[in-house]
């Protein structure tokens, strides 16, 4: 045969008879080679995976490209463990707002009701990082039955959240109503019924459960009595009736809208919360995955972006299916929670990215922290700048800070943008530290102290708090309310000094000379974390023209 190219005799080589089509040969042309030169081209090294690789999951085997069925075992466990990994670091804020509700749910608080901290909450309630210094009111809530209404109190910091831990709308001094008080319809996903008017500030919520909170102030920074009786005299929880308050006869008339009752709604059901124990902070062991699966069952199956919701998908955990590994994902699935519990313990009590750090351009040594400026509160833009012309934002940088996320929400409970903002006289911002000046855990059998300067920039008041550095909830000592600021309750006011700055001191025992309301307590054996609080926080703060010293070690 000759090839048609050249008119050379060519060798045959191989047949074959495709069905439909017939004989096909192929050959080649001894004399130029025009096959073989293009078949028999050598391939790049870039794309070869060679016979034998050392890895960190252990030597992996392929035979021209074929993985053998060990390396099969091997790299299937991986891809297991890194989708077990993901569940835990990419999903703890919705195992986290469910610990919430569970925890409310052991001392009595159904959904849709309400728990009032009337005596502040204390060191007996495991709460990520919540303070011991305003009047909380917390509460689950619950829109498979529709729409809900939350009529907020005067003169609260609040917010809600989804059951991913999202951010819907902000209520009180931060929210549309700007502490005066107001009324907001929580409305659920692929809701189409009618809505109202006016009357109402709308939020849509893109699960069906989450859990809002607030935090009201004390009368002359002494009393919670006042902040509890405005609570339990203005806030209402009750379903919404479509074609009620808020819906004109106009839009009746119209056909847009049923003529709802006016009827008042039922009663606000209030429990006490000060001195309870409850458990709201999220596991890190099996249980862990058992509640996340409750998460994914009571939400729509598409409550969470698909990205994230596919290494839970992965490790078996999906919308209307039984959650039941086998002996082999357990095993895979408990290793991954360890590593992902230890990885995000270490992200969040020791960071390693320098924008974390408060001071960090002027001080590279400053152990204060607070990613939110560097991140934002969905953890993608910095902060927007507040100038005398207004907002300044920072462009969109495109990308989640995954860390930083992962490290907050082991740590805190509540994502706002009031608590990422440079906004003066509104909100609260907070600085934490996880170590001394020197770069040392603290040890709950020593004695350190901190000095803020003159000045302090907080339109309302300020205060210290400590940590239990393993639940990350307030540390248990003596003192049961572990906390030291301007207000004279529950603890008293710290006293300034000569000069004008504030020392507050942190050790197991009152030092000599320091006033009660200077010190706070801590543990032998226990080692803590130091958070200050300013609310409504002053320019200084912000441009950081004040700032408090580090941590130091006295004895």
């Amino acid at each position: 045969m000759q090839d048609r190219r050249c008119g050379e005799r060519v060798v045959m080589q191989r047949s074959w008879i495709v069905p439909a089509v017939g004989l096909l040969v192929f050959g080649s042309c001894f004399s130029c080679q025009h096959a073989n030169a293009q078949r028999y081209e050598k391939t790049p090294e870039s794309l070869t995976t060679p016979e034998h690789v050392e890895s960190e999951i252990g030597a992996l085997e392929f035979d021209d490209g074929l993985p053998d069925q060990e390396t099969l075992d091997k790299v299937y466990d991986h891809i297991d463990f890194m989708h077990a990994q993901r569940a835990f670091s990419d999903a703890l804020q919705g195992v986290s707002i469910h610990a919430v509700r569970k925890g409310l749910a052991d001392i009595g608080v159904k959904d849709n009701e309400v728990v009032v901290f009337s005596k502040l909450m204390d060191a007996h309630s495991l709460f990520l990082t919540a303070n011991a210094d305003t009047v909380y009111v917390i509460g689950g809530f619950d829109l498979t039955k529709g729409p809900l209404v939350i009529e907020s109190p005067p003169q609260v910091l609040g917010t809600v959240q989804d059951a991913w831990f999202r951010w819907v709308i902000d209520v009180g001094l931060p929210g549309p109503d700007r502490g005066e008080g107001g009324k907001y319809l929580i409305v659920p996903p692929d809701y189409d019924g009618p809505l109202p008017e006016g009357e109402f500030n709308i939020a849509h919520c893109k699960t069906n459960h989450g859990v809002w909170f607030a935090r009201a102030f004390l009368e002359n920074n002494n009393d919670p009595k006042p902040a509890v009786d405005r609570i339990k005299k203005f806030t209402k929880i009750y379903h919404y009736e479509p074609g009620g308050v808020g819906t004109s006869i106009a839009e009746f008339l119209s056909g847009k809208a049923p003529l709802g009752r006016l009827d008042s709604p039922p009663p606000t059901v209030f429990h006490e919360g000060s001195g309870k124990f409850m458990n709201t902070i999220p596991p890190n062991d099996w249980t862990y995955f058992e509640m996340l699966n409750e998460v994914v069952q009571q939400e729509p199956a598409t409550s969470l972006d698909p990205e994230l919701m596919g290494p839970i998908a992965a490790i078996g955990i999906v919308k209307g299916k039984p959650f039941a590994p086998d002996a082999r994902m357990k095993r895979i699935m408990t290793e991954a929670l360890k590593v992902a519990n230890a990885a995000s313990r270490s992200l969040f009590m020791n960071p390693r990215d320098p924008a974390w750090y408060y001071y960090s351009e002027s001080d590279p040594d400053s152990k204060w922290q607070n990613m939110l400026f560097d991140t934002g509160y969905e953890f993608e833009t910095p902060i927007p700048m507040i100038t005398k012309n207004g907002v300044k934002p920072f462009p969109t940088t495109g990308y989640r800070k995954l860390d930083a996320r992962r490290a907050f929400f082991y740590g805190v409970t509540g994502i706002t943008p009031a608590m990422a903002m440079r906004l003066t006289g509104i909100g609260s911002t907070y600085l934490w530290t996880m170590v001394d000046v020197n770069g040392d855990y603290f040890d709950g059998a020593k004695t350190y102290k901190v000095t803020l300067p003159k000045g302090i920039p907080a339109e309302k008041f300020w205060s210290f708090t400590l940590y239990d550095t393993m639940t990350r909830s307030m540390l248990q000592t003596p003192q049961q309310y572990p906390r030291a600021g301007s207000q004279s309750f529950p603890s008293p006011a710290a006293e300034a000094n000569a000069d004008g700055s504030t020392t507050i001191y942190f050790g197991p025992s009152q030092p000599s000379g320091v006033k009660r309301g200077n010190w706070i307590q801590t543990m032998p054996g226990k080692s803590f974390i130091p958070a200050l609080r300013l609310y409504s926080p002053l320019q200084p703060f912000f441009d950081k023209t004040w700032r408090p010293t580090e941590i130091e070690l006295v004895d």
